[in-house]
């Protein structure tokens, strides 16, 4: 591979690592899901659990699938690997995803309640000052090569869920990856604000039609990225495989010839070989070739399955229910408002990242998380989440998808406070390691309120 193969490798390896599932947000599920059929779990120590119940219809499952078996109990359980082993405490079971414990629970709760997801839901956006409502689409598409399984199927390679959104006007883009942390439930009175949206013909028009046709260019992006890992990954192995069996092959051809000759000669080996044993040998080794390079082109056959609606969503942003409400107002004039101070703190943040000699790149509005990718002069990624602020502002929110960017990438996250002034240039200060004394997040909250102060207090301005 080129330098610039690596380095784009690396790049998808950091950004990878900045959106992985966490072991606190596996935690919040489980104890959630778990304690939601029946189970019963506390804790003992920090990050180490003890469940005293595990649900029959959770061991039953199990069996019937064929997995590990479970137990009754479990003296301690954890979902951090470095409490996994604690000098005076039992050891304790690590609960991740492959461990049946967690599994089972993820399956009989999909198996309850997937309709729901086809039912769909109201959520609101609590970030989104706007007054355009949309509808969030979970499609969820996967790729298959030419090698069967047990069952005569072609065997899944890839699976992935894509988000789409549509909106009023029938316009269809992707919604970036996992929208829905950042949302929250509606509440009865926002249903009955809404009824109007709700009752829109919009919403119930054939929105599957327009998802899918968008989710088949992201299943083309999809298979072109499968595609391209997998023959670079087949073709070395077919190499590979090539060079060594074929060695071999000439290696026991030459010593059944030589086998031959000297049984013709009337000198027998003691080793026991003889020629015949030498040509099976080579004769296996090339059956062996053959099977290994057409399961390697079965490897190359790679083709996309028709994308699949898993479920779905109706997004009202705050900025509609507030003038709905009657709560603000100018709603399209703080809309506004709201827009230029976001424009002008990403304007000024890139300005700043470009007088550091690094390389910013703006983010588009669906990438959750961070708001721009910067690298330095060693290559290096920085993920910048903006907040930008008017002069005076008293409190600032971080999402969900923020905190979990700035707890995966703790040395490379950094938040952005710029106070954007009426007249003047906005002041940027920069917070390193800003969520680590933020507490973890309960399962289904989507943000934490921070004081502007507080925060502005521990930063530094760049330099």
């Amino acid at each position: 591979m080129t330098m610039a193969d690596v380095e784009q490798i690396r790049d998808e390896m950091e950004r990878a690592d900045a959106r992985r599932l966490q072991p606190h947000f596996i935690r919040s599920f489980f104890l959630a899901a778990f304690t939601l059929l029946g189970g019963t779990i506390r804790e003992r120590k920090p990050g180490r659990y003890e469940i005293t119940h595990v649900p029959a219809e959770l061991r039953r499952r199990d069996r019937r699938d064929g997995c590990a078996p479970l137990l009754r109990r479990y003296e301690r359980v954890t979902f951090h690997k470095e409490l996994i082993a604690v000098d005076g405490r039992p050891l304790a079971e690590f609960c991740c995803p492959g461990h049946p414990l967690l599994d089972g629970t993820i399956d009989l709760v999909v198996e309850r309640y997937a309709s729901l997801l086809i039912q769909g839901a109201v959520l609101v956006d609590e970030s989104d000052p706007g007054e355009r409502p949309r509808v969030l689409v979970y499609l969820q598409h996967a790729i298959q090569d030419g090698r069967l399984d047990r069952g005569g199927n072609r065997r899944i390679v890839s699976k992935r869920f894509e988000f789409v959104e549509v909106d009023q006007d029938g316009g269809a883009r992707g919604a970036g990856w996992a929208p829905y942390l950042d949302c929250r439930p509606a509440t009865p009175e926002e249903l009955e604000v809404a009824r109007p949206v709700l009752d829109g013909r919009w919403v119930r028009d054939d929105l599957e039609a327009r998802s899918l046709d968008h989710g088949v260019a992201q299943a083309r992006d999809h298979l072109e990225e499968v595609r391209r890992r997998t023959l670079d990954r087949v073709e070395r192995t077919t190499a590979a495989v090539r060079e060594r069996l074929l060695t071999e092959i000439r290696y026991w051809d030459h010593r059944a010839n030589q086998l031959k000759d000297q049984e013709l000669a009337g000198r027998l080996p003691k080793s026991g070989m003889n020629s015949a044993k030498a040509r099976q040998r080579a004769d296996e080794l090339e059956a062996r070739l053959k099977r290994r390079l057409d399961e390697l082109d079965a490897e190359r056959q790679l083709s996309a399955l028709p994308p699949v609606v898993a479920g779905g969503a109706l997004i009202l942003p705050a900025g509609l229910l507030a003038r709905l409400r009657g709560s603000v107002a100018d709603p399209a004039g703080r809309a506004r408002e709201t827009e230029r101070v976001e424009r002008a703190a990403v304007d000024a943040v890139l300005a700043v990242e470009r007088s550091l000699g690094r390389t910013p790149v703006e983010m588009p509005r669906n990438n959750k998380g961070y708001d721009i990718e910067s690298k330095d002069l060693d290559g290096r990624l920085w993920f910048i989440e903006v907040k930008g602020r008017v002069e005076g502002a008293d409190t600032v929110m971080a999402t969900k998808s923020e905190i979990g960017v700035g707890r995966n990438k703790p040395d490379q996250f950094i938040l952005a406070l710029v106070e954007v002034p009426t007249d003047g240039q906005p002041l940027v200060r920069y917070l390193r390691r800003a969520f680590d004394g933020s507490g973890d997040l309960p399962f289904g909250a989507i943000s934490v309120t921070f004081d502007w102060q507080q925060l502005a207090n521990r930063c530094e301005v760049p330099a």
